[in-house]
């Protein structure tokens, strides 16, 4: 919000679209009734919805008449979505209205600079809290129509592993089946039964491979924080023979769980946007699973070795165990203790 703040940039009177939207305090030195939030990463989004802001699920050029004098856009990590957003931000912009793009240096902020600039052309940037924040001038037309084209398209659903998922740039290791939850599949008993839930679900490989493994099934919740990954799930999972009934739940797990479960699985996210190391989050999804158990329930788990989650497993469940170790990654299998 630096340029605005400095008049280096106008707030206009119009309404004003936010797309990758984040809460904070510098957002109300201007009038939030303007604001448009798109935000599919379900925290965000209640923290959006919590301050009373409007926050819709996607603004799309094509099914939107509207176009705003501004649109501000905060880029995310991977570059293949972040030129997508950026390619989709100069599309929403009206004739005249410019686009403004903030991002930290550790998440690629000289990357992303480069790429508005190679799209639309620069008006000016400034650097500040080791961030970044570029911005357009008026953009009465795009500069390059077929890099436009081109990088709209850049995070688009794809078939990865030989046609077997549908996934995109963006969602958690998308081109490929991560290593961690390939390990925790392998060891996954034949006899897992009853109603269960997968906790990060991603685009569903884990949740996949139980329905496949795993006849005594009778359902499956899958939760997943990041719209954009529960949507390709339901789709990678319509094929499942298993006549187990699903459900694809987009929500905070950190928050708690509102059912009781038989069994759960999770691979838990344990770093930031940034790359930053979070064990707390995967801390808090073990309690969470621990709380969300019926007594006597299972918990398999997998996680980096170095990450420090025995603690809490000790502390919430009556056995834990190694099932099994493997490049760097260790597989957890865990019961609730019987009151």
């Amino acid at each position: 919000m630096l340029p605005f703040v400095q008049g280096q940039v106008a707030w206009p009177s119009g309404p004003v679209l936010f797309l990758r939207a984040r809460d904070g305090a510098a957002l109300r030195q201007f009038p939030l009734s303007q604001l448009v939030c798109e935000q599919s990463f379900r925290p965000d989004a209640e923290a959006l919805e919590h301050a009373g802001l409007q926050v819709i699920a996607e603004a799309s050029p094509s099914s939107s008449a509207t176009r705003y004098p501004l649109v501000l856009v905060l880029p995310p990590r991977q570059r293949e979505e972040a030129r997508a957003l950026l390619a989709r931000a100069v599309q929403l912009a009206a004739p005249g209205g410019i686009v403004v793009a903030g991002m930290t240096n550790n998440e690629g902020a000289k990357s992303g600079e480069a790429d508005l600039k190679q799209l639309a052309g620069l008006a000016g940037t400034l650097t500040k809290f080791h961030c970044r924040t570029f911005w357009t001038r008026p953009l009465h037309e795009a500069a390059d129509i077929a890099l436009l084209e081109k990088w709209t398209s850049l995070d688009a659903p794809r078939r990865i592993e030989g046609g077997r998922f549908l996934s995109r740039p963006g969602v958690f290791a998308w081109n490929r089946i991560d290593p961690a939850s390939a390990l925790l599949v392998e060891h996954l008993p034949a006899d897992i039964a009853g109603q269960g839930a997968d906790l990060g679900a991603g685009y569903g490989y884990l949740s996949s491979e139980l329905l496949a493994r795993c006849p005594k099934i009778t359902a499956l919740d899958l939760y997943e924080a990041e719209a954009r990954a529960l949507a390709l799930a339901e789709t990678n999972l319509a094929d499942s023979t298993s006549s187990a009934t699903r459900q694809f739940l987009w929500h905070d797990v950190t928050r708690g769980l509102p059912a009781r479960y038989d069994f759960i699985v999770s691979n838990p996210p344990f770093h930031t946007q940034s790359r930053a190391d979070r064990p707390d989050i995967g801390q808090r999804f073990i309690s969470v699973a621990a709380e969300a158990l019926k007594p006597g329930g299972r918990l398999w788990l997998v996680a980096n070795r170095h990450l420090p989650y025995e603690q809490i497993l000790n502390e919430r469940f009556g056995d834990v165990r190694v099932a099994g170790e493997r490049d760097g990654f260790k597989v957890i299998a865990a019961v609730k203790a019987r009151r």
